[in-house]
């Protein structure tokens, strides 16, 4: 069995006109609900194995949050240059290449990509991801390789709102 977390980014900040979409940061609101999502996980006995998240300072500031509440070290978030600005095939290539012993894994990115991938691979209809919002997959398969909507099973779709 495989579980997979699709994760997108807390709310970033649109402070500073002069960064870049990739260089900007999160926002109050987005660094409160980054940890509110960890605590949720931790409620649900979520660990991942593996966290990847895309490169863009919003994706790994909500990882780094959100991974430490689960004692996750930030150190060993893995950073894939292909999930910032992917299509859902980038996204389903950067999960079938997990390891095989990972057993748990957290992707980190950006809409509109993960809504569509998690569509793609739920069998259930997945409305448009908010920030931080999260869905949860199980697969009935050994291999990441062999992940596909019709051995999955939707475990959950949550997000912040949920708990304000």
């Amino acid at each position: 069995m495989k579980t997979l977390y699709i994760l997108r980014h807390a709310k970033s900040s649109w402070e500073f006109e002069e960064l870049s979409d990739h260089d900007r940061p999160l926002n109050k609101r987005g660094r409160g609900d980054a940890v509110l999502m960890g605590q949720e996980l931790i409620s649900r006995k979520v660990k991942p194995d593996l966290i990847v998240s895309s490169p863009a300072v919003r994706a790994i500031s909500t990882a780094t949050l959100l991974g430490k509440e689960l004692g996750y070290d930030p150190k060993e978030i893995l950073v894939d240059d292909r999930v910032y600005g992917a299509s859902k095939k980038v996204l389903l290539e950067v999960v079938q290449e997990t390891p095989a012993e990972v057993k748990r894994l957290l992707l980190v990115g950006h809409n509109e990509a993960l809504s569509e991938f998690a569509n793609m691979l739920s069998p259930q209809s997945v409305s448009r991801m908010p920030t931080a919002g999260m869905v949860a997959l199980k697969f009935d398969c050994e291999s990441w390789y062999d992940v596909s909507r019709d051995k999955a099973e939707l475990l959950f779709y949550d997000f912040p709102k949920n708990y304000k």
